[in-house]
């Protein structure tokens, strides 16, 4: 068999794009957290990821040309880039916690709003994440760094300044390699950066208690375990007895939530009693995480119904042994995390 110029150029180009994938997908877990980070979108940030690597291959020589240099940084560079030009198109992510006062828990629920809501990311995907081979000094994700309420926090900041904040104090990049990255002065960046704390400090409810010392993971499981327990038992005392009496309840796609135990108590009271209408029947959950957080998987099964249909993912942030926060995202998060549609 003859190989020709043809066949060896081809050859060759198969040969360098397989090297490159190998190259950067090494960093491909790292980057999607950067991307949710910056969108507060899991869905979003797998696309992200691959418009990152798409615009990687097509500027790959210009790399090339740099000579030694960090392929991390340089990726690092075109995924922030692609990030902000998504969210020139997109409105920011929110809870709705974030939209406007609490909801009276004496009126039925309001009906889901086509908003831009924030979206968990999978705990199993997290796993994934480590310091790169050329990078062993390269952050791990921590949990401060991820947490339901520190994204919801951070999308309340311009684009601009959410990236110098995550570049800044997530990764912990210097202002020199912040401002080459985004083009900036170093002024400029440190500028960026002290507005985004002073905001995050301004606008970030209940800040003392999401920015409070994280419990073991030992004494977060017994309050899951007892949160489920009494759900599974449809007994509503005794999943008042697993919340705090501060606590704070959002539920994406519905725009509302609920502040204190009395009132998530009583928006739960109707679902829970089989002489109302609004009861929701029996409940199974399956233990998961989200954003390094407890997390539970609830299915629900309605009077006369077979199946235990996917409901609801609760994502928990305890304090002293209950409950503080609980955001109960829409079931269709269920296939990111893994979970089947019924059990």
């Amino acid at each position: 068999m003859s190989f020709g110029p043809g066949r060896r150029s081809t050859s060759m180009a198969t040969a360098q794009q397989t090297a490159f994938t190998t190259d950067v997908e090494r960093h491909r877990r790292e980057l999607q957290v950067h991307c949710y980070r910056m969108l507060g979108s899991f869905d979003d940030s797998e696309d992200l990821v691959q418009e990152t690597f798409l615009r990687a291959w097509r500027a790959r020589d210009s790399f090339a040309n740099r000579g030694p240099g960090s392929l991390r940084a340089w990726l690092y560079r075109i995924a922030t880039n692609a990030c902000l030009d998504a969210l020139t198109r997109t409105p920011r992510r929110v809870l709705a916690s974030q939209l406007g006062p609490p909801h009276d828990p004496t009126m039925p629920p309001p009906p889901p709003l086509d908003v831009s809501w924030l979206q968990p990311y999978p705990d199993r995907l997290l796993e994934g994440v480590a310091p790169a081979e050329d990078q062993p000094d390269a952050a791990v994700v921590r949990r401060e760094t991820i947490e339901i309420a520190f994204m919801a926090a951070i999308q309340l900041l311009p684009p601009r300044q959410r990236a110098v904040l995550i570049l800044r104090d997530v990764l912990g990049w210097s202002a020199r390699e912040t401002g080459e990255l985004l083009d900036a002065s170093v002024a400029s960046v440190n500028s960026a950066l002290q507005r985004a704390r002073a905001t995050l400090d301004e606008r970030s409810p209940h800040a003392g208690d999401e920015w409070a010392p994280d419990p073991s993971a030992d004494a977060e499981r017994v309050v899951l375990e007892r949160y489920i327990d009494a759900f599974e038992r449809g007994d509503l005392r005794a999943v008042a007895a697993t919340l705090a009496e501060d606590v704070r309840g959002d539920m994406p796609p519905h725009p509302f939530w609920l502040d204190g135990r009395d009132a998530n108590v009583t928006a739960m009271t109707p679902t829970f009693d089989p002489d109302s209408p609004r009861y929701l029947g029996e409940w199974r959950a399956v233990i998961t995480g989200a954003n390094l957080q407890p997390a539970a998987a609830f299915y629900n099964r309605r009077p006369g119904e077979a199946e235990y249909e996917a409901f609801a993912l609760d994502v928990l942030r305890v304090r002293d042994g209950r409950v503080s926060v609980m955001v109960a995202f829409d079931a269709d998060v269920f296939p990111a995390f893994g979970l089947p549609p019924v059990l």
